[in-house]
């Protein structure tokens, strides 16, 4: 079938405000949603570099009372998210701000599901299933990665089992985005090279997903273009303030794109390295998704020749869509300082039976264009593993 036949729902929810010193505008936007005492869900780090104290003078100057919850982490656990609800119910708070990468949104939503439904996180796995409503949201991006603030997903690591649970509601979308360019040049090197590969997985994976369909090929399209074209402007300068912006623009188009066609097997791959080798996603990400293009081209090369076309990466060495679309993938990731190899991140031969049996439990292989089961996906470890380190 024709990707403009393929039926789709688009129901946006999230008003989005774009640009530089758009952060100032918090207060206003809370106080317009009917925000009075808020739970502003950070990252200690932040502070640092003043993000949070000035997400805080805003919400203060529109009359908002605001309850701070900065123990948020990489990779949140159901940890996080409980202490953020007795947090926010100490404080009778009726509105919440997230201001931070994709964990401190994730989190905020986590807790506003218990806060709101009861229960534990994993009642929530799955899509739909809270049935109270939820408290009104805003997401404030200081990365240009997930683009977690346009969707409805949580996505909250069970620490025993060390699966990540993506808790989807329509209810827990955030009711308005503040992207502010400014905020991202802030990123050490390393975080905006691990966020950026995140974001051009998004872009990749969910322009070919099963449950692609052309809205959703139209914003990944777009923030490949985006994305491909700044990545490595930032790299090299890291204050190319319009670089930036469209790497912020590209990894929120990513996200819209992951709202309306989810994503595919080199999230179900990259998990499970993040579980039990504390992996950093984006550095997980890098390593798996030039082989998994390379699976997936049977189903879907004249998609990835579109995405190869749409940057211009020439057919003189490699005349697949596939192979340059990979070949490009592990450029970017070379020039991100990224490693190349499993076997040079400490993960043994040994476990990656394990990892590929989790890896096929992972909910996000089930929409990858060409099937994946445990077979498939450890053959992808094993390309991905590379000499063993010395």
């Amino acid at each position: 079938m024709q990707e403009w036949m393929k039926q789709f729902d688009y129901q946006p929810l999230t008003r989005v405000l774009f640009g530089s010193g758009m952060l100032d505008r918090l207060g206003e936007v809370v106080a317009s949603l009917g925000g009075k005492t808020v739970l502003l869900v950070t990252d200690p780090g932040l502070e640092a570099v003043g993000h949070p104290q000035r997400a805080m003078n805003a919400l203060q100057t529109a009359g908002c009372r605001v309850v701070v919850f900065d123990d948020v982490e990489e990779n949140p656990t159901t940890r996080h998210v409980e202490t953020g609800v007795a947090a926010a119910r100490q404080g009778s708070v009726d509105f919440i701000v997230a201001v931070g990468g994709g964990s401190a949104m994730d989190c905020a939503k986590g807790i506003n599901f218990i806060l709101t439904n009861g229960g534990k996180m994993k009642d929530y796995w799955g899509v739909g299933k809270a049935r109270q409503p939820m408290l009104p949201s805003v997401g404030v991006p200081t990365t240009a990665g997930t683009g977690s603030e346009a969707q409805s997903f949580a996505l909250i690591r069970d620490p025993e089992s060390h699966m990540k649970m993506a808790c989807g509601d329509r209810k827990a979308t955030f009711r308005a985005a503040i992207l502010d360019p400014e905020l991202t040049l802030t990123q050490p090197p390393r975080v905006t090279a691990l966020t950026g590969m995140d974001a051009i997985s998004h872009a990749l994976e969910s322009y070919v997903t099963s449950k692609r369909n052309s809205l959703s090929q139209m914003f990944a399209r777009e923030a490949w273009r985006l994305l491909h074209q700044s990545f490595e402007t930032v790299l090299r300068e890291p204050n190319h303030l319009a670089a930036r912006a469209a790497m912020q623009w590209g990894a929120h188009l990513a996200g819209l794109a992951i709202e309306n066609s989810m994503l595919g097997a080199t999230h179900a791959l990259a998990n499970p390295l993040s579980a039990h080798y504390g992996m950093v996603h984006g550095q997980a990400i890098g390593m798996m998704l030039p082989h998994v293009i390379r699976y997936n081209a049977a189903a879907v090369e004249p998609l990835y020749a579109e995405l190869a076309d749409a940057v211009g990466l020439g057919v003189e060495e490699e005349p697949t869509g596939a192979g340059r679309l990979a070949d490009r993938v592990a450029a970017l990731a070379r020039a991100a300082d990224l490693p190349a190899h499993l076997s040079a991140c400490g993960v043994s031969q040994g476990m990656l039976s394990v990892l590929a049996e989790e890896a096929s439990q992972q909910w996000t292989g089930t929409f990858n264009p060409r099937p994946v089961g445990y077979n498939e996906l450890r053959e992808l470890y094993q390309q991905a593993f590379g000499p063993m380190a010395e």
